[in-house]
C-alpha cells in the first residue's frame, strides 16, 4: 500500500514537472490594468429577485456610451464573494486559450479595455436548466458600438446561480468568446 502511494506521488510530481498544464496559465504577457476601486452598495431588488433580472443587470453594467463609466459597484452585487470569471477564446493563431480571473481582475481588465469606448451588450437567447434553488444558464449575447449599431460579435456566457431564499447569486461566470469568421456559433445557442 505504501509503495503504491509513493509511486502515485512520484508519478504525479513528475507529470506536473515534465508535462505542465496549459489551461491555468495566462496567455502571453499579461499587462497590468489600472486598479479600479469598486464601492460597496446594496443590491437592487429588481436585479437579484429573478433570473431575468440578474441576467439583465449582468449585461447592463458593462453597457453604455463612451463617456459613461461602467457600473462596477452594481456589478459586484450580483456575485458571491470570490466568484471566478473564466474567459475562453481563440488567440490570433487559432489556439483556444483560457484565462481565470477574480472579480477585481475582471473589472480591471474590462474597464481598461472599455474606457472611452461605446459598448452595448444584451442577451439574444438563453437555455436554462434548473433544479430547485440552483440554475445553470447558457446566455448568448451580442455586442455593438451603438444601441442601434451593427453587431460586432457574440459570445455565450455560462452562468451558475443559486437562490438563497431571498435573492439570486451568480456563483461562476464562464465567457465563451469563441465565435469567429471560421467558426459560427452552433444553432442551439441562437434565437
Amino acid at each position: 500500500m505504501l509503495r503504491t502511494l509513493n509511486l502515485l506521488v512520484v508519478v504525479t510530481v513528475a507529470g506536473v514537472l515534465f508535462f505542465p498544464q496549459e489551461a491555468g496559465k495566462p496567455v502571453g504577457p499579461q499587462k497590468h490594468a489600472p486598479h479600479v476601486t469598486i464601492p460597496k452598495i446594496p443590491a437592487r431588488p429588481e436585479d437579484v429577485s429573478t433570473l431575468d433580472g440578474i441576467v439583465k443587470a449582468y449585461y447592463e453594467v458593462v453597457s453604455g456610451p463612451s463617456d459613461q463609466p461602467r457600473q462596477w459597484d452594481r456589478d459586484a452585487t450580483l456575485y458571491i464573494p470570490n466568484v471566478r470569471f473564466i474567459v475562453i477564446r481563440d488567440d490570433p493563431a487559432g489556439k483556444t486559450t483560457v484565462r481565470s480571473m477574480t472579480h477585481q481582475e475582471f473589472v480591471d481588465a474590462s474597464d481598461s479595455s472599455l474606457k472611452g469606448k461605446a459598448f452595448y451588450e444584451h442577451e439574444i437567447h438563453r437555455i436554462t436548466h434548473r433544479a430547485g434553488n440552483v440554475a445553470h444558464l447558457l446566455s448568448t449575447s451580442e455586442h455593438m458600438p451603438a444601441l442601434d449599431g451593427p453587431v460586432e460579435g457574440r459570445s455565450i456566457d455560462s452562468l451558475e446561480l443559486f437562490w438563497d431564499g431571498t435573492r439570486w447569486w451568480i456563483t461562476n461566470a464562464n465567457i465563451w468568446d469563441i465565435e469567429s469568421p471560421k467558426r459560427a456559433l452552433p444553432a442551439e445557442f441562437l434565437p
